[in-house]
């Protein structure tokens, strides 16, 4: 049994629109499914990454889209997911977001009851918070916009899939009760979708090789059946006990209970979770790799004060990369430095399940990558939510096919308008190369540059 094998294959053509989509996380686990996608994504380094790395891309403004663009999307659209900016609502964050969250609440649940877009829009002028907090609310806008594109012919999308920092949990619980009430239609009629439990999921407990944690949503109409969440393939990390569930461990007690395990038709236990050492080693086929034995040294959450910082070996998994990776200082068991002495944007990918050659482009490389969806998790959770086989998980670290020049122009024009700049729908936040013209909203940023290090 694999972590999807939930029902047939129901989606004859899923096709994903990724929402926030950043520098590719979720796009590149489509990609390994054989699943197409378009993301759209505001920050304009996260695009120059997709586009080198050939993902169709709209640089563009979430909400913009809704509003202005939405019957330009492909009607074919059938599957919506997205990782809406979570730094109101983490831990690490200002904390708007969760000041604000039985307001937002309240908005899930007058949308579901019919408001109109411009109700909703004067509702959240009043209340007044960071707006990157609104933003938690554009899966749900979209999912309703489509009931009524003619673009779409009124189509649903057949299946929801969202992630989040944990502080979120509250507003997909108000999510799931809302998609299971169903969508208005204009008509009065509901679409109805049927939900998996919502939790928060270790992804280490997917063979990405760091602790990190993410609260997900998945949905499906009412048709097509209640999905499940994917089933864990690797023991969960405990920092109190960094030995068990790794390979020593998962070794030791495999062989004690070996005579009383089924032969046959047995579900195959959990793996060992992933080492930091075990995918930046030096390879034959990478032997630019980083050689055991090393330590990383967090920088994040210690406040610059060394005796804070925190220590994980390269027999552990990584901590969770955030935007600030390129910090963590790298050394011996001796303490001495390790060469280099920092981790590199290559490696940071590698610890979010990137393919080695996957090609970071633009600036503020670190944030695209700590901003990520994890590839090989999201692998996991769109083979749940779409009932696909999982393909072996050695298809993330084979070469990434990227886009020659030709490719990426005719990308960029697609996206951009231009295939060599901007073009009048992107976003130009301040911090962006071009000059924002008069007409255009200089709004924060969102998507890969809105979720600083709150990750």
């Amino acid at each position: 049994m694999t972590s999807s094998d939930t029902a047939a294959r129901f989606l004859e053509h899923p096709y994903v629109l990724d929402l926030f989509a950043g520098p590719g996380g979720l796009d590149v686990a489509a990609h390994v499914l054989d699943v197409p996608s378009l993301g759209i994504e505001w920050d304009k380094d996260a695009c120059e990454t997709r586009y080198a790395a050939g993902l169709p891309t709209w640089h563009a403004d979430v909400s913009a889209v809704r509003r202005e663009r939405f019957h330009e999307l492909p009607g074919g659209l059938n599957v919506l997911a997205g990782g809406p900016p979570c730094q109101t609502y983490s831990v690490a964050g200002s904390g708007a977001g969760r000041q604000a969250l039985d307001e937002v609440k309240k908005l899930i649940r007058a949308l579901v009851n019919g408001a109109g877009e411009a109700e909703v829009d004067e509702q959240l002028e009043k209340l007044g918070s960071d707006p990157r907090t609104a933003l938690v609310l554009e899966p749900l806008r979209y999912a309703i916009k489509a009931l009524g594109c003619p673009n779409r012919e009124g189509r649903p999308f057949d299946v929801i899939v969202l992630e989040q920092v944990p502080a979120v949990k509250a507003l997909w619980d108000v999510y799931r009760e809302a998609l299971q009430i169903g969508l208005p239609r204009a008509s009065g009629a509901r679409v109805r979708y049927k939900v998996a439990d919502v939790k928060t999921l270790p992804t280490e407990a997917y063979g990405v090789p760091q602790t990190r944690r993410r609260t997900i949503l998945i949905a499906r109409l009412e048709e097509h059946g209640t999905p499940a969440l994917p089933r864990r393939t690797h023991h969960v990390y405990n920092p109190h006990k960094p030995q068990q569930g790794g390979p020593e461990d998962v070794k030791a007690v495999a062989q004690a209970v070996q005579a009383a395990l089924p032969m046959e038709g047995a579900e195959a236990p959990p793996r060992p979770w992933v080492s930091m050492g075990e995918v930046l080693a030096a390879t034959e086929r990478r032997p630019d790799g980083r050689k055991p034995p090393f330590e990383i040294v967090s920088n994040y959450g210690s406040g610059g004060d060394p005796k804070k910082r925190g220590v994980r070996t390269s027999t552990q998994p990584s901590f969770t990369v955030t935007g600030k990776v390129s910090r963590n200082a790298v050394r011996h068991p001796d303490g001495t430095p390790h060469t280099p002495d920092r981790m590199t944007i290559p490696e940071a990918g590698i610890l979010q399940t990137f393919p080695p050659n996957y090609p970071w482009s633009g600036g503020d490389k670190s944030q695209q990558v700590g901003n990520a969806v994890p590839p090989l998790f999201g692998m996991h959770v769109l083979a749940a939510a779409l009932a696909l086989p999982l393909p072996p998980e050695e298809k993330l670290r084979e070469d990434w096919p990227n886009a020659a020049d030709e490719e990426r122009a005719t990308l960029r024009k697609e996206g951009c308008g231009a295939p060599d700049g901007c073009g009048p729908n992107c976003p130009r936040p301040e911090g962006q190369s071009l000059p924002a013209p008069s007409s255009v909203s200089s709004r924060p940023r969102t998507g890969a540059s809105a979720k600083r290090s709150a990750k």
